[in-house]
């Protein structure tokens, strides 16, 4: 008889095991449990055909539809979910909401002398279980700071001094500013990367403070989950008031090299919020390959909209750094220090 497994048990089991989503390739593209591999049950033509056929024929007529369609898939299917763990050929299914498409895939692997679990309550379930986990508190601390002021690589920087981090910008595959996805991956559905957050997030210690980046609600087209949001924007912020000399020619340093044209689009998207004059002037800039003056141009708007951001916060929760030097390593061990001085 197949397992059922909690949402608890699935993952903590798929740390070590392969884990089989066998929703259409659709449903898989838009979002899946991370590290999951997609064998569907059905593509996408066929799961509309066997939902078209459930609701104009009923059940029956449908799941025989269903055995006509998979039928000639069934040895693939124990082939490649065979080669996914070929040592002790254990492996976790699921589906949407854990019910026929799951069932189905992992007594035929049973049948074929594998081992399957199954998710209770399927996808479904897993997605209640992302959406809920971050309503429960945590000891969030903010890092905060003027666009340029280097938070990503201090980030980085405390996670190797021992701290809990989660990089929500390395998981959106964004930078946060209109020049946010230039040199980054192909952004996911924020459903996906909500996801991703999950993934970390239930991994760290709930007794211990979580470090993120001040953000806006969304990172490019992601967006942060309410709850999570709402816990990071009453959290105490640590603002690095980064010099703005510092902070052009890190960004220098930072798009010098990349497509040029790229750097053009991005600056003629915010047009409209720099001015005209200042659009163009940037824009004659970068036709000089001038980037020093064309990060002090745009600066004034990132800090300006920057610290209407912050002025929103409970004040008494915004605690200034002073930061002269460029040294991650330093600045995180600053930090660290300041936090241990915070109430949990």
């Amino acid at each position: 008889m197949v397992k059922q497994l909690s949402v608890e048990e699935f993952l903590e089991k798929a740390q070590s095991l392969p884990v089989v989503d066998v929703r259409s390739p659709g449903e898989y593209d838009h979002a899946h449990i991370p590290g999951a591999v997609s064998i569907p049950l059905f593509d996408n033509e066929e799961r509309a055909l066997v939902g078209t056929k459930y609701k104009n024929a009923g059940k029956d007529s449908a799941v025989l539809l269903g055995l006509d369609l998979v039928g000639p898939k069934l040895a693939g299917f124990v082939k490649q979910s065979k080669k996914l763990n070929p040592q002790t050929k254990e492996v976790l299914v699921h589906c949407w909401r854990g019910g026929m498409r799951s069932g189905s895939f992992a007594w035929l692997l049973d049948t074929a002398g594998l081992t399957a679990s199954t998710l209770i309550g399927g996808y479904k379930a897993y997605r209640n279980a992302v959406l809920s986990a971050f309503a429960e508190p945590r000891n969030l601390i903010i890092l905060g700071g003027k666009t340029g002021s280097g938070k990503t690589d201090i980030l980085k920087e405390l996670t190797r001094q021992g701290e809990q981090v989660i990089d929500l910008e390395g998981l959106a595959h964004h930078k946060g500013s209109t020049y946010g996805a230039i040199g980054q991956l192909p952004q996911p559905a924020s459903e996906q990367f909500e996801n991703a957050i999950f993934k970390e997030w239930r991994t760290l210690d709930p007794g211990r403070r979580i470090w993120l980046e001040d953000e806006s609600r969304n990172v490019g087209s992601c967006f942060i989950p309410m709850a999570l949001w709402q816990q990071m924007r009453a959290a105490p912020v640590a603002f690095l008031d980064v010099p703005k000399a510092v902070r052009v020619q890190r960004l220098v340093t930072e798009y010098t090299g990349i497509d040029h044209g790229l750097l053009v689009e991005a600056t003629q998207r915010i047009s409209k919020r720099l001015g005209g004059k200042v659009t163009k002037d940037a824009l004659d800039a970068l036709t000089r390959n001038d980037y020093a003056t064309v990060a002090d141009l745009t600066l004034d708007y990132y800090d300006k909209a920057y610290l209407h951001g912050l002025s929103q916060r409970n004040q008494d929760r915004v605690h200034p750094l002073n930061i002269e030097a460029d040294s991650p390593a330093a600045t995180a061990r600053r930090l660290i220090d300041w936090a241990g001085t915070q109430l949990p």
